[in-house]
């Protein structure tokens, strides 16, 4: 197994000139007591000194010695060779072992950095010996114990470096995984708003444009034999552009459709019943059973809406000449029908929404019910009239948001 050197920062630049500072001084130490002493071979000790500063100082200038293992066991080789040589001359280069073992520790294996520090270890404990001329366990103590406490802090720091950098790679995974998340949530946020924005044109800028358009093609069949029936028409379709024009007004700036200003649900209903029949050659009329209570705002705008996407759907595909809208209070629910008289249609045979034809309308009063914790049920058969029902409860539903994507 091999360790590679942790990256340097100010923490362990610091600690390596304190290093390279210990060795300098320890072997200007036995340099400088063998002079002061008169050493016999003073001369020959400082030499030694000298060559292993130079050899020591040749290591942190090399690229491939911080690069490579193999260089950097080259280097500490040389290092150690020269380091025996001072040790045979003075006794003082035993001292030089205690940075050695920390070098040892930190560029090589850690089995080979271990080998190294017994070997050194014990090559000061003989050095020290043979120059004292007899050996002891305390000249033992000094060089094992400096072993061990550099053992003991080299690995220590390692076992810190490497819970730092899991804990690193783990922020950075947290990191990466919020931004994730953020762009996710981004995009779904996207999503559930141009969602939103389908429902709301369809069923208001797109259900009065469809309106305008009948009217106006009333008034061109009305053309020439019926002018007045034409005109009429006409001021019809005028005062549906004024209205979609305020209802595409309001959309934009997110506020309550124009519908519900000034009046409760039920009235806005009666109102789209009577406008419906006087614009279109079909008789809606609206019911109220139950004791009305105050509704949320999401859920008078999101049965406002159904109501209105099918008596659209009623005019456009079902050629009924009737229709009858309920609002029911039931209790803990509140319900609005439509039923008209109409040729019908098969529930299960829809055709996928096409955007040139339309067929949205079913999956956005679908969309609405359910985002507010309701139901929408439709039964009809061809020849047999449609009945729609969609139904809300009064208590919060667990995702409140009428604009959720269901």
């Amino acid at each position: 197994m091999t360790t590679t050197a942790p990256t340097l920062t100010p923490t362990t630049r610091a600690l390596a000139w304190c290093l390279h500072l210990l060795v300098v001084g320890l072997l200007v130490l036995a340099a400088g007591r063998a002079v002061a002493d008169s050493r016999p071979h003073a001369g020959a000790v400082v030499a030694a000194a000298a060559a292993c500063a130079l050899v020591y100082a040749a290591g942190p200038v090399l690229p491939r010695v911080r690069r490579s293992q193999a260089a950097a066991a080259l280097w500490l080789a040389a290092v150690g060779a020269a380091w025996l040589v001072l040790l045979a001359l003075s006794a003082d280069g035993v001292w030089v072992a205690f940075p050695m073992y920390f070098l040892q520790l930190h560029l090589l294996t850690r089995r080979a950095g271990l080998a190294a520090v017994v070997t050194t270890a014990a090559a000061a404990i003989a050095g020290f010996a043979a120059h004292q001329g007899s050996f002891s366990a305390a000249m033992a103590i000094g060089p094992a114990l400096g072993a061990a406490v550099a053992v003991a802090v080299v690995w220590g720091y390692q076992a810190l470096y490497r819970e730092s950098e899991h804990r690193r790679r783990l922020i950075e995974a947290l990191t990466a995984t919020r931004a994730d998340l953020a762009t996710a949530q981004h995009a779904a946020g996207v999503l559930a708003e141009r969602e939103r924005l389908a429902r709301e044109i369809h069923d208001t800028l797109a259900q009065g444009l469809s309106s305008i358009q009948l009217l106006l093609r009333a008034a061109e069949r009305s053309l020439p034999h019926a002018p007045e029936n034409a005109a009429r028409y006409v001021v019809q379709a005028r005062q549906a552009a004024v209205d979609n024009l305020a209802e595409a007004r309001r959309f934009v700036a997110a506020l309550t459709p124009p519908a519900l200003e000034g009046t409760t649900l039920a009235g806005a209903l009666e109102r789209l019943c009577a406008t419906t029949s006087t614009r279109h050659r079909i008789t809606a009329r609206f019911h109220l059973t139950g004791d009305p209570v105050p509704l949320p705002t999401a859920h008078e705008v999101a049965l406002l809406r159904i109501a209105q996407s099918a008596l659209a759907n009623t005019l456009r595909h079902a050629e009924a000449t009737t229709a009858e809208v309920t609002l029911s209070y039931l209790g803990d629910n509140v319900a609005v029908d439509i039923v008209d008289d109409g040729h019908g249609f098969d529930p299960e045979r829809l055709p996928a929404p096409d955007p040139e034809a339309g067929g949205f309308g079913l999956a956005a009063m679908h969309a609405r019910a359910h985002a507010l914790g309701g139901t929408l049920t439709i039964e009809s058969a061809p020849g047999h009239g449609t009945a729609l029902a969609a139904q809300l409860p009064l208590a919060p539903a667990p995702t409140p948001d009428p604009e959720a994507r269901p």
